[in-house]
């Protein structure tokens, strides 16, 4: 049976205007955040059907963008597509941060997926996530049952973060992409995946 799975990033964030290190730390859309997402809206970017299902990761800029985005609609939370949490380095940028000893050791030890002080490793970053797909594959699975010989193509519908988002396909695709973290889609973007008898065969990027 033919389904699809379709996960979008959050929009332009405060965060992300500072440039700051912000994964557990629950910061708003911008300003520019909430129009850019209004302009993509009304251009009807967004997959949607009537039988479809949503879901978010609970975080506020999750929140606010699935409200502009589907109005809304009844939606469920997945709590391990959350972002990455920096610890120690949450909501301080580069500038604030490049002469602390703690975040020199942290930036020569990234590559073996050391976690900032108080933070989380990239390891159980990845893991968590993976659970949390996992619900969305069995959640679009019951959709597929329950759509059964309906003449209805399934869709299961996320906003989350652009972190986990980059976890997810390159689980699919592993290998695709020398860093995994260029997976990630532009604020307000995502990816519709294809799936076929309950496996990805294919995307759309948005």
């Amino acid at each position: 049976m033919y389904s699809e799975i379709c996960i979008i990033r959050h929009g332009i964030t405060t965060g992300n205007e500072q440039k700051l290190y912000y994964g557990s730390t629950d910061v708003p859309l911008a300003d520019k955040g909430v129009e850019e997402l209004r302009e993509l809206t009304k251009k009807k970017i967004y997959p949607d059907s009537d039988t479809a299902e949503y879901y978010t990761s609970g975080m506020l800029r999750t929140e606010q963008s699935f409200h502009i985005i589907y109005n809304g609609k009844e939606h469920d939370v997945i709590p391990e597509l959350k972002e990455l949490d920096f610890g120690d380095f949450e909501m301080k940028n580069y500038k604030e941060l490049e002469d602390v000893p703690e975040y020199k050791e942290w930036l020569n030890a990234k590559a073996e997926g050391a976690p900032p002080p108080n933070g989380e490793s990239v390891d159980h970053f990845k893991d968590r996530v993976l659970k949390g797909y996992e619900k969305l594959r069995n959640y679009n699975a019951a959709k597929c049952f329950a759509l059964r010989n309906k003449g209805v193509t399934p869709l299961t519908i996320c906003i989350c973060h652009g972190g986990p988002i980059s976890v997810i396909l390159d689980s699919i695709w592993p290998g695709k992409y020398e860093n995994f973290y260029q997976w990630i889609p532009d604020p307000g973007h995502g990816y519709l995946l294809k799936m076929e008898d309950l496996k990805v065969v294919g995307f759309e990027r948005f």
